[in-house]
């Protein structure tokens, strides 16, 4: 019997279809800043779709391949690529108050990819919902206070509550999200690799 060739993976370690789905996410994350955005508070930080999008690829595509995604669609935003919301470049994000937040994208999204595989297979709920909020909202919050108290002149409380307004859209991100990743998972099982 001959044997079958197998495809074989670059030297980054991802197999074609892993590419693929790394490309595909990193696509949705700028098409999810094509709405554009919204500014609120006094921190001149948007409300954008776009964490939906990380979320989203930190819960469906685990650590490795989630972290590649996003690293690709900061790299294209930093080459000059007008993909953040409100056509924004990464360039222009990282000089504004908003570049906490953009560098927590890839903390989040190793934090929910890593912490998804350990619920895998099944995916419950509310793990994933605690998953998802803990990347999503603490780490990127994290981050994005640091960004805040580096870039603008407010103080830890300031730089702190003015996160607060975000909360509820983040909180929706969330269980939209979770529940997204949960249909995925029970429709694609292992699709990140434990």
């Amino acid at each position: 019997m001959p044997e079958v060739e197998k495809s074989p993976k670059p030297a980054a370690g991802f197999a074609a279809r892993e590419l693929a789905q790394v490309a595909v996410f990193a696509a949705l994350i700028a098409a999810l800043g094509l709405p554009g955005a919204i500014t609120v508070g006094f921190s001149g930080v948007p409300i954008t779709l776009q964490t939906l999008g990380v979320i989203l690829t930190g819960a469906i595509l685990g650590p490795r391949k989630g972290a590649a995604a996003v690293a690709v669609f900061i790299a294209l935003t930093m080459i000059g690529l007008p993909l953040l919301s409100g056509g924004r470049t990464g360039l222009t994000a990282l000089a504004s108050p908003t570049a906490g937040y953009l560098i927590g994208w890839i903390p989040a999204t190793l934090v929910i990819g890593w912490l998804t595989t350990l619920i895998l297979p099944k995916y419950p709920l509310v793990p994933g919902l605690l998953i998802n909020a803990l990347g999503g909202i603490v780490v990127i919050y994290l981050f994005g206070t640091a960004g805040l108290l580096v870039r603008t002149d407010l103080g830890v409380w300031a730089a702190i509550s003015s996160n607060f307004a975000f909360v509820p859209g983040d909180l929706a991100k969330v269980v939209l999200a979770t529940v997204v990743a949960k249909g995925v998972h029970r429709a694609y099982p292992g699709l990140i690799a434990r």
